[in-house]
């Protein structure tokens, strides 16, 4: 049966109509996407930037913890060291300055013990910068791998809109939800941490 020539321009218009009407959405798709992709990236850059400033504010305090710790150590040592040679000093002294070396011992041990309450006391903080420092570390984790698979994303988005394959826009939709899993659960503070990708990419 032949076909008129009619039909078959009719039938090539059409589906080329259908073409571009499917290029037409998959831009448009492309172009929200993109968006809200760069949009949330936004948002979660301001709270990375912040967690990143919180994190050396914890490294500046946990160090300047830790050299007030070892500071009141040689307190506490060379408290201890006085007290102990008073006390043999005592033993060779007249008995007239048995009294005055019992207040100088006393006032040293006192001075050792307060040292060394001070000293526990840094310490505690110290390890409590430390742990700060690795909670906010871990959510600067979350938000890097967002960023990164964002960036894939957006890459693959880019793509898309040049070849107008919507199977790619599949594709690209894989890195898109994970990365803006990490991002959410870096802004709620969520357990989702993938550590074996973290140490692999660290």
């Amino acid at each position: 049966m032949d076909l008129d020539p009619k039909d078959l321009i009719d039938q090539a218009a059409q589906a080329t109509q259908a073409r571009e009407a499917s290029a037409m959405r998959l831009n448009a798709a492309v172009a929200v996407t993109v968006a809200v992709l760069a949009t949330f990236m936004g948002i979660c850059k301001v709270k990375d930037d912040n967690i990143v400033q919180a994190m050396q504010q914890a490294q500046a305090d946990k160090l300047d913890h830790w050299a007030y710790y070892q500071s009141r150590n040689l307190r506490v040592d060379v408290a201890e060291a006085t007290a102990t040679q008073l006390t043999l000093a005592k033993a060779g002294a007249p008995a007239a300055q048995a009294a005055a070396y019992d207040e100088a011992i006393t006032s040293y041990r006192t001075k050792a013990a307060d040292q060394a309450k001070k000293r526990d006391e840094l310490k505690a903080q110290a390890e409590t910068d430390q742990r700060t420092y690795d909670s906010l570390n871990y959510r600067d984790d979350q938000f890097d791998l967002s960023d990164a698979l964002l960036a894939i994303a957006i890459a693959l988005l880019a793509v898309t809109a040049l070849t107008k394959l919507w199977p790619l826009f599949y594709v690209s939709l894989v890195p898109t939800v994970f990365g803006v899993l990490m991002g959410v659960s870096g802004l709620a503070a969520l357990p989702i941490h993938p550590d074996a990708l973290v140490k692999l990419l660290s």
